[in-house]
């Protein structure tokens, strides 16, 4: 059931006393301090386990609000806003002095995005300030797209009182928001989300720019969130395959196996059989929470089948294969 007024209002007085509120969008919960905080933005980083250079993104409620944490807001940035906003698109500008350094990673730039969930606009509009919001969860594992989701991760803390979810369903997109950075001569693509950078061309009438790949906490302040090389992680070790590799490697395994696919006809041998939608957006909105049913599953690995690629939907699955990669990347 979704909270109401009254569980909104309590959010408020959580998060104005310096506590942390879990909250809904359209892409995955996230997990709130009021961004000007210091202290509650280190109880975000320290309940995580998130590395202190991984920024974080302050959620506003449009571009009012947005204006106040940079030093330099730009025609493009109003673009987008105007756009994309409220909606999966988060945009990458110069850092105000108000914005402390820790919600930057240590970093001069500031991510910000107005979020398409009305409760959690309500929330941030009774604020009145931007709230940070990294996903609901322990650094690196499976985002949230549910209040049982994060109940899942955080159970202890929510009991002792630490934390308080704002239960607003299911998360319709399902994926992290798109990532533009507007810091330099070109914007630039640094998380690929359901929002291409086809269409954030379109809205600037200029080239934009693609940085993939990932980056290393330990070479200072990231660029963004969403760049470490594992992230989006099951418990349970993953491979993605192609769908002719499934048998062999099912047949050579000495463990249950847990299989995600479009379709698990004909795969013998499986454990337990997920089946995803084969549209993209389908596929994206189901990503996370078949991730964490095959986690649950008692398999002791998980098998991926390859998703498309391509087609009228290329950037979409693009950022579909982005999250898959960095959740099949074994850990260090």
């Amino acid at each position: 059931m979704s909270a109401g007024p009254e569980e909104i209002a309590r959010a408020v007085q959580r998060l104005r006393a310096g506590g942390l509120v879990a909250f809904p969008t359209e892409t995955v919960y996230g997990l709130g301090a009021i961004a000007r905080d210091e202290r509650a933005v280190e109880r975000v980083f320290l309940v995580k386990g998130r590395p202190a250079a991984n920024p974080l993104i302050v959620h506003v409620s449009g571009e009012e609000m947005a204006r106040t944490l940079t030093t330099a807001w730009s025609d493009h940035a109003s673009a987008l806003a105007r756009a994309f906003w409220p909606g999966p698109l988060t945009m990458v500008v110069r850092r105000a002095p108000s914005v402390p350094a820790i919600v930057a990673g240590g970093g001069e730039t500031v991510a910000i995005r107005c979020p398409a969930h009305p409760l959690t606009l309500a929330l941030i509009e009774m604020v009145g300030e931007g709230i940070v919001g990294p996903s609901a969860n322990r650094s690196g594992h499976v985002s949230p797209t549910s209040a049982a989701h994060v109940e899942d991760e955080f159970g202890t803390e929510i009991r002792n009182g630490e934390m308080m979810v704002l239960d607003g369903g299911a998360c319709r997109a399902g994926i992290e928001s798109t990532v533009v950075s507007l810091v330099g001569s070109e914007a630039t693509v640094l998380r690929p989300g359901v929002i291409g950078a086809s269409e954030i061309a379109s809205v600037l009438g200029a080239r934009v720019g693609s940085r993939s790949g990932s980056e290393s906490v330990s070479d200072g302040a990231m660029s963004s969130p969403g760049r470490m090389e594992t992230h989006y992680a099951p418990r349970t070790r993953a491979v993605m395959l192609e769908r002719a590799e499934i048998a062999r490697v099912v047949g050579d395994c000495n463990v249950p196996v847990a299989l995600i696919a479009i379709t698990g006809v004909g795969v013998a041998g499986v454990h337990r059989v997920i089946e995803i939608p084969r549209d993209a957006i389908g596929y994206a909105s189901s990503l996370y929470r078949v991730l964490r049913e095959a986690d649950a599953s008692g398999a002791g690995l998980i098998v991926i089948e390859r998703p498309p690629e391509g087609g009228e939907d290329a950037e979409i699955w693009t950022a579909i294969h982005d999250r898959l990669r960095r959740a099949t990347t074994p850990r260090a």
